[in-house]
C-alpha cells in the first residue's frame, strides 16, 4: 500500500513536470518565431529607408500575413541627435503584451 502511495506521488510529479516541458517549448517556438518575423520586418525597413533616399521612415502597425496571422506588429520610428540617423524599433506581439509577449529589435538607419 505504502508502495503504491508513493509510486502515485511520484507518477503525479512526472505528469506536471510533463506539462512543463510542453509550455516551456510552447514559448520558445513562439520567441524564435517572433525573432525571425522582426528581423524581416527590420529589413524591409532598411530596404525601404535605402530606396527612398532622403525620405523618413514613418511609424506603423499591421499584422503579418499567412501563417503568421497570431502576430502582430508595431513600428516605433525615432530621431536621434544625428539629423541623419533615425532609429527603428520594431515589436512583434502575440498572445496579451502584459504577459510580456513581444520581442523588440532596434537598430539606427543612416
Amino acid at each position: 500500500m505504502i508502495a503504491l502511495a508513493i509510486i502515485g506521488i511520484a507518477m503525479i510529479a512526472l505528469l506536471s513536470l510533463g506539462n512543463r516541458s510542453i509550455e516551456v517549448h510552447s514559448r520558445l517556438q513562439h520567441l524564435t518565431q517572433a525573432t525571425l518575423l522582426a528581423q524581416q520586418k527590420m529589413a524591409e525597413s532598411e530596404l525601404k529607408a535605402r530606396g527612398n533616399r532622403g525620405a523618413k521612415l514613418a511609424d506603423g502597425v499591421g499584422t503579418f500575413a499567412e501563417p503568421f496571422t497570431d502576430y502582430n506588429w508595431r513600428i516605433v520610428v525615432s530621431s536621434t541627435a544625428l539629423p541623419a540617423v533615425q532609429k527603428v524599433t520594431v515589436t512583434v506581439l502575440w498572445g496579451k503584451e502584459e504577459r510580456n509577449e513581444s520581442v523588440d529589435i532596434t537598430s539606427f538607419l543612416f
